[in-house]
């Protein structure tokens, strides 16, 4: 993750050592003690899926550096609640990336990324946001003894809410997501992981 903020924010015209210093930020943070999910694990993950994903889709040098950098500052702010973690890593992203004289358009293109992770949902006319989003819930498709470690360290990360009211919260964001007529929005995506994430997902739902 380090090497490919660095790589990301020197490509599109950035200091070195600032984004040396960002990038050390990104990695305590990502490695705080109450993360059991949204470590540098995920992002080292989404960065590889992205690999997956280009087979099918062209991403030039700029779709590169913005997508790498979308996906590494996507979690940066990471506390327990929806919204306003994807607000202050948005931020976050912007401050460290001005800071490092990183040009307008791509610190509001990254920031706009990172924003459409709060609801999961795009227009279609945004290929970078389908790749990111898609990339973000890959985890679903998994294997499902990897999606179970996953739900696992997701429960642990909430280890602070009651089993009754985790129970409610986690069937509902589940629901809302298989009930989806489009879960994936690239054709490499709905192929790889569509029937294994609603399989995955359904069965988690039986279980609360």
């Amino acid at each position: 993750m380090r090497d490919a903020w660095v790589r990301a924010v020197v490509g599109r015209g950035g200091n070195a050592e600032k984004a040396a210093a960002s990038a050390r930020e990104l990695l305590a943070r990502y490695g705080e003690a109450h993360r059991s999910y949204h470590t540098e694990q995920h992002v080292v993950a989404m960065l590889s899926d992205v690999e997956l994903l280009a087979e099918d889709i062209v991403l030039d040098s700029f779709d590169r550096d913005v997508l790498t950098l979308a996906i590494c500052a996507h979690d940066v702010v990471y506390n327990g609640k929806p919204g306003e973690d994807e607000r202050a890593s948005a931020a976050w992203a912007r401050r460290r990336l001005t800071d490092a004289g990183v040009s307008e358009d791509v610190v509001d293109r990254v920031e706009a990324l990172v924003l459409a992770t709060i609801t999961h949902e795009a227009d279609g006319q945004d290929a970078l946001a389908d790749v990111l989003l898609d990339v973000d819930l890959a985890i679903l498709g998994a294997p499902e003894e990897k999606y179970d470690a996953y739900v696992w360290a997701v429960r642990a990360e909430y280890s602070h809410v009651a089993d009754d009211h985790w129970r409610t919260g986690r069937a509902a964001v589940l629901r809302s997501l298989v009930e989806r007529d489009v879960l994936y929005r690239t054709t490499d995506a709905r192929r790889r992981w569509d029937s294994a994430a609603r399989n995955n997902i359904r069965r988690e739902l039986g279980s609360l």
